[in-house]
């Protein structure tokens, strides 16, 4: 698991690092690109969270109410 974020960082960074080499001149691009990986961590980061973490006993789904 280490490993993987590891190689995920890394992955990234070498990325972030060729579009800002490729793209220096265009602002409105580097901005677009900053949004579009910032929306992909934040989804990885939210899958990886819902997956690690325990589900929450307190929540009820609207299906599973039960009525007296």
């Amino acid at each position: 698991m280490k490993a993987s974020f590891q190689m995920a960082f890394l992955a990234i960074e070498i990325i972030l690092t060729f579009y800002s080499n490729v793209l220096e001149d265009s602002l409105m691009v580097k901005f677009l690109l900053f949004i579009i990986t910032a929306v992909l961590i934040a989804m990885g980061v939210t899958k990886l969270a819902n997956n690690l973490l325990p589900a929450d006993k307190d929540f009820v789904a609207s299906g599973e109410e039960d009525t007296i």
